[in-house]
């Protein structure tokens, strides 16, 4: 497992990396996207973070967008989570708050009176300046929702699980082969 984790390191540290502000001429229409954060690094490369994908079609621009722009935690679990890790290093107890997903109407009538919305812009604008300014990435495409389902869910090299990533072989690796040049 840790070889597969190693070469896949290696095959992602290789490609093109984007950081904002990026040219969304270059981004293609549906792939899948390999997050790194500045400072973090495996097997003698930048660590992935976070790989991830879209659900409809010729969305990925629109999906990286809701990860580097818009300042929406419920529509983005990534943007979620770095607010939560940034609410728990502070120790603050907004963190319970911010956890709601106020995406439904039903949760909004719920909770949305419970939560500070000038502190979870402050939260929210934090966020946006550490994706904007830590964060690089690299696209690749892929057509097909299914095809990208398998590569886009939860990655962990430490664990047993790399997922989808064990069919990565046949699905992917001819893509580098075929733009290496001779």
């Amino acid at each position: 497992m840790s070889d597969i984790c190693a070469a896949l390191h290696h095959i992602f540290h290789d490609l093109p990396h984007h950081h904002f502000p990026y040219k969304t001429d270059r981004i293609p229409l549906n792939g899948i996207y390999i997050l790194f954060e500045e400072g973090e690094m495996a097997h003698g490369v930048d660590r992935i973070v976070r790989i991830g994908t879209h659900t409809g079609d010729d969305k990925l621009p629109g999906r990286l967008k809701e990860h580097f722009i818009k300042e929406n935690k419920d529509r983005s679990i990534f943007r979620k989570n770095i607010g939560s890790a940034i609410l728990n290093r502070a120790n603050d107890s907004f963190l319970e708050l911010w956890e709601y997903d106020l995406m439904s109407r039903a949760d909004r009538d719920k909770f949305g009176a419970l939560v500070d919305k000038h502190k979870q812009q402050q939260i929210e604008q934090q966020v946006t300046e550490m994706l904007q300014s830590r964060f690089r990435f690299v696209v690749f495409p892929m057509a097909g929702k299914e095809n990208r389902k398998l590569l886009g869910e939860p990655y962990h090299c430490n664990r047993v699980t790399l997922f989808g990533m064990r069919r990565l072989p046949h699905l992917v690796w001819p893509l580098f082969a075929q733009s290496e040049d001779p």
